[in-house]
């Protein structure tokens, strides 16, 4: 029997996990079509990509014309729910990636999730419409992926949720001492090769908070239930408890390709050569350590935001964007990022029960308010 064709739609296409999942789907070429594919302002790549897929449709920040490539020009909400699409790869990074999603979801798409911000901003929401219109959520980002397969198979509910952090770029020092790291020095991440706002993300540990919040929605357990400890060699991805004091994990190499093919062949596991591979006899010791959460003051901050609910996560979420966004530009100093996420979020009006639109408005609101606050400092050496 001729194996089922899976039509795809690609959000934020020119980034990593974009690119990695093209990599894969090239790989596959007979199992899979490319119906549409979004991006931010990369023109270059994303013109090689419309050249070599040749998707029907497209939507991208950038300067293409519509037609390119044969390629309609089309919003990426339409996109993303048209009738003929069977999975929408959210591989987009911030709070942008969150309507796209929505509408794949209401549209009863399966939803290859990579982004965090758009489970973190709207959770409930989320999971609420997934049942609603029986689509399906597949973890695609490396931590909620490796306890999705821990899960696979089980009909006993897990007892504690374990997320594993390598601790990020200055994972050995106090925060007191990073008052002058550089931007280069911050995306020197010690593991993992990602794009620049996770990266700092993972140096802050904003991104840890993120993923606690992520798996809460994504597997239905309470925050109390889920922890997380430092492993510095980024080979157990996450694990899982079960009642009985079984502790299942699941180790790979750091390579989002094994996460991205999961989730793009589920239910099947399919080989490729192209992956890489973990060698258990040479891989080395493996460790875990308390976190010391003095360390990470962004870990917190989210923690508290993020159980606290409504439009605070929305809030959270675009406030960390900017806030990061001004890192990257050399407008503050990494220490900064907490203090102005948490100065954008005590002036926040929340609204409890909000809808999608509520939730997209408050992150908009924190991200505005954020960098009109301080978009005008003196640009650091």
């Amino acid at each position: 029997m001729e194996p089922t064709i899976k039509k795809v739609v690609i959000l934020g296409s020119t980034g990593s996990v974009g690119t990695q999942t093209l990599e894969i789907i090239r790989a596959f070429s007979d199992r899979f079509e490319i119906v549409g594919l979004c991006n931010g302002y990369n023109t270059p790549l994303f013109k090689q990509q419309l050249d070599e897929f040749k998707p029907r449709y497209f939507n991208t920040l950038g300067e293409v014309e519509s037609g390119y490539a044969g390629s309609k020009f089309v919003p990426a909400e339409e996109i993303a729910s048209l009738p003929e699409v069977d999975l929408v790869v959210a591989a987009t990074v911030g709070c942008a990636g969150m309507p796209p999603a929505i509408a794949a979801l209401q549209a009863g798409k399966s939803l290859g999730l990579a982004n965090k911000e758009v489970i973190v901003m709207a959770g409930e929401k989320i999971m609420e419409v997934a049942r609603t219109s029986g689509s399906e959520i597949l973890p695609i980002d490396s931590e909620p992926s490796a306890i999705w397969q821990c899960l696979e198979g089980e009909v006993s509910d897990p007892a504690r949720l374990i997320i594993t952090a390598s601790g990020g770029a200055f994972r050995d020092r106090t925060w007191d001492s990073l008052g002058d790291v550089t931007l280069e020095q911050a995306l020197n991440h010690p593991t993992w090769t990602m794009g620049p706002k996770i990266t700092v993300d993972a140096a802050t540990l904003m991104n840890k908070a993120f993923e606690v919040i992520e798996s809460r929605w994504l597997f239905d357990i309470p925050f109390d239930q889920i922890d997380v400890t430092i492993h510095r060699q980024s080979i157990v991805h996450s694990m899982v408890e079960f009642a009985d004091g079984t502790l299942k994990a699941q180790l790979g190499p750091t390579s989002m390709l094994q996460p991205i093919q999961h989730a793009l062949f589920h239910p099947e596991r399919q080989g490729n050569n192209n992956l890489p591979r973990l060698n258990a006899v040479t891989m080395g010791s493996l460790t875990f350590e308390e976190m010391d959460r003095s360390l990470y003051p962004c870990f917190e901050l989210a923690l508290d935001y993020g159980k606290r609910g409504g439009t605070f996560p929305a809030a959270l979420a675009g406030a960390d964007e900017a806030a990061v966004q001004l890192f990257l530009n050399k407008k503050i100093k990494f220490t900064q990022i907490p203090d102005i996420v948490a100065e954008t979020l005590v002036t926040h009006e929340p609204i409890f029960k909000p809808s999608v639109a509520d939730t997209i408005e408050a992150a908009q609101w924190a991200t505005e308010t954020t960098l009109a606050r301080h978009n005008q400092s003196t640009i650091l050496s």
